[in-house]
């Protein structure tokens, strides 16, 4: 999943950056309205995380014109203010949740999650499921045959993504957009690394193999 940070205060761009890294999401910060919108139509992002004041225009602006725009990504509204008539003025722009400063990250995180869960065809979705393998979005737990497997941030978020891509073959260059925070370079060994990662853990003997290599098109999760 990838997260677009819009905020000016380096302070806090950086805070929640680095707490959604951590929970691995892949994360692009930009401090200002325009860039913010001309990042957003360049790029494929799962949600985005917008401050209200922001240099050029600023984040209700911003919101107003990545609906007119038409995309659709959920976003999480940050904002100083606390009144009633603010935080309308935000979901009547086009936001689809508001938190206000001072914030924690635990909420922060509960509420990208619960944005991304109903972004989804299946809105209430905590659990990830493919033959014998499961994935638990909230606890951050998964199983293979029962037994728990140990993987890094970005190891869970490619899984998250194979499995919400079961059967069908992703490229390296999707895999690139959604798990990690840069564009494409072709030149870049990086996916073929994390993949066989992942591949090891997964797809331990005598288990059967899930996770397989397409090649010259990319990856795929399928049970043969």
């Amino acid at each position: 999943m990838r997260v677009l940070v819009v905020d000016d205060d380096v302070k806090i761009s950086s805070f929640v950056a680095k707490g959604l890294k951590q929970a691995g999401f892949a994360v692009d910060v930009v401090a200002n309205g325009p860039d913010a919108l001309a990042v957003a139509r360049a790029t494929p992002f799962d949600l985005a995380v917008v401050d209200v004041m922001l240099p050029g225009f600023d984040g209700l602006e911003l919101i107003g014109r990545l609906r007119s725009a038409g995309l659709k990504l959920p976003v999480l509204v940050l904002s100083a203010r606390r009144s009633v008539d603010d935080r309308v003025a935000g979901l009547r722009r086009g936001g689809d949740d508001y938190l206000t400063k001072p914030f924690s990250f635990i909420e922060l995180l509960a509420r990208v999650q619960a944005l991304v869960r109903r972004s989804t065809t299946q809105p209430e979705m905590t659990r990830l499921v493919y033959e014998d393998l499961e994935l638990d979005l909230l606890s951050r737990r998964v199983t293979r045959a029962g037994e728990t497997l140990v993987l890094q941030p970005k190891e869970f978020a490619l899984l998250e993504y194979l499995m919400r891509n079961a059967g069908r073959v992703v490229s390296k260059t999707a895999v690139l957009e959604h798990v990690y925070d840069y564009g494409f370079d072709p030149q870049t060994n990086v996916v073929d690394v994390l993949v066989c990662r992942l591949r090891a853990k997964l797809d331990r003997s005598p288990l059967v193999k899930l996770l397989h290599t397409e090649r010259g098109f990319g990856y795929v999760l399928r049970s043969d």
